[in-house]
This record gives structure tokens, sequence and C-alpha cells, in this order.
């Protein structure tokens, strides 16, 4: 299968380039996976993290650019160590060992189809917690077909509905038209939340969208979008936890939190639609040091 990095279309930006060579496209991944840390994360949404934290495994390299990533050190500069197929396959054993609710590969696009080895090297050996795909969206049909099986949980951002954002914070200029159909083909495959006795997920997708300061009408179209497209049980996840980091901090659009007011639009906003299951989070008083607590979820 690694055969087709030899000319790279793994992503939307069809690089092309040949990666068994060392050659970098827009992700600036190579052949060799390439991952930050693993770790036990007790932060996200209920039903992911649990009581025993979720088994987050943060990949190296982004295929988008967004000047306002809160892991930039990781997505962006490429901060990380490489290892093999076979190590990624006993750092899922070793999360699973630790006792957490379920494998959560996060920005894992670059590294499909290595993951997907490393998930059959796993699987022999006695892997059978859920897998977590955590992705910003930006995702290639045909390849989230090769996932189709292998995972679980699909967890994308829905960033913009409005391309020029995308294009103006991401870099790229197709963000809506490209994620719209990767959520969809996502739902195909898994479904909406189908939960365990202990209100853990188990199989479905969850589309979290993050409120950026200054564009509460993205937010809203990105909410009323889902609401008249997707089944009407499908699960969103809306978060408040933007602070100015990276490039972000010298753009004036993005150089602040959230106010009050504007979060409070989009709650509003989210009750006007009609939304039913979910999740929400409070909006949070300081930026580095904020932990996200959820207050909405039925």
């Amino acid at each position: 299968m690694l055969e087709e990095l030899e000319k790279c279309s793994i992503c939307p930006h069809n690089c092309n380039i040949n990666r068994l060579e060392g050659k970098i496209g827009r992700c600036k991944a190579k052949e060799s996976l390439r991952i930050a840390l693993y770790s036990v994360h007790n932060f996200e949404e209920p039903c992911i993290s649990g009581k025993n934290g979720s088994g987050t495994i943060f990949f190296s390299n982004c295929n988008l650019n967004c000047i306002y990533c809160q892991n930039y050190e990781i997505s962006q500069l490429g901060k990380g160590k490489d290892i093999t197929i076979e190590d990624l396959a006993d750092i899922f054993l070793i999360q699973q060992e630790n006792g957490v609710e379920n494998i959560n590969l996060v920005t894992p696009t670059s590294f499909v189809l290595q993951i997907i080895e490393a998930i059959k090297i796993a699987k022999k050996k006695g892997l059978f917690i859920p897998i977590i795909y955590n992705t910003n969206g930006y995702e290639k049909i045909e390849t989230l077909k090769l996932l189709e099986g292998y995972i679980d949980v699909y967890l994308p951002d829905l960033k913009y509905a409005e391309n020029t954002l995308g294009l103006k914070y991401s870099k790229v200029d197709n963000y809506f038209e490209i994620a719209k159909d990767a959520i969809k083909e996502m739902i195909r495959q898994v479904g909406c939340p189908k939960f365990n006795s202990n209100g853990m997920i188990e199989k479905g997708v969850i589309i979290r969208h993050l409120v950026l300061p200054n564009q509460i009408e993205n937010s809203k179209k990105v909410l009323k979008w889902i609401k008249e497209n997707l089944p009407k049980d499908i699960y969103i996840s809306v978060m408040a936890q933007y602070f100015p980091t990276y490039k972000a901090k010298n753009v004036e659009s993005l150089n602040r939190k959230l106010t009050n007011e504007e979060w409070e639009k989009v709650q509003n906003y989210i009750d006007e639609l009609g939304f039913e299951n979910g999740f929400i989070q409070e909006l949070g008083e300081h930026e580095e040091e904020y932990v996200p607590k959820w207050e909405w979820d039925e």
C-alpha cells in the first residue's frame, strides 16, 4: 500500500511528490511516521474522554496552514520524532493497557496508509477499543474509503462555510466543498453516534466547530448547513476555546478571544435551529491555561 506515496495524493492538495524518496509537499510529511507525543487526554468531549481518558496520539504536520493553530509547533513546525509502523502498533496497545476509552488519532491525514498498516498489526495482537479519526475535515473521499472498517469514530472539524475565510486563515480556497463532502462520506461509513452503557461513544460522527472572533456569521452558516443537510440525530461539538496564538496574534481580526456577546449569539442560534444532540463548551476565562468544560449534552 505504501507504494502510493511514490506519487502522493492522500489529501485534496494532490501534490504528487515521491515521499518514498524524501520529497515533501504541502504537509511536509515524508515516508516515515512522525508523532509529537502520545498521552492520556482527559479534556475531550465527555463521551470521548470519560473517566479513563482518551488515548491520544498527536501526528506531526498538517495539510492545512491555519494561522491560529493552537498546536502549531506540531502541525506547522513539524515538531516530533520518526517512528516505524510497528512502533505505532505498539503505542496503540500501550494506550489500551493504560485503560483508555479509545485510540484518538489527532491530525492523522498525512499518514493514513501507515496508520492502516499499524491498525492491522495491533488488531492481530489484541487491540479492541474504538479508534477515533480526529481531523481538520480537509479530506479526500478516496482516502476516507481506504479507512472504512478501520475507523469507528470520525471527529471532523467543519471550520468554515465561507471559502474566503478558509483562504485567509488556512491557505485553502475550497475548504467548504471538500469538508462537507468528506463529512457525508464519514456519516455513510459509521452513521450517527452510538454509545455503550457508560455513555462512551463506540461508533459514529461528531462534528466539531471552533467559533472564531469576529466571524459569528460564518459559525451560523456552518450550523445552518449541518442542520439542513445532515441527519437530525447528528452530534455537534461547538467550541469556545479559541485564543490568539501563532500568527493570529498579529492579525487584527483574530488577536483576541471571543466576547460573551459573541458566544451568546452562537448559543442562541443553536437553540433557534433546534439541534437535539451535542456539546457546547463554556467560555474560558484564560488563554493557554484554559481547560474546556462541557455544559450541554442531550
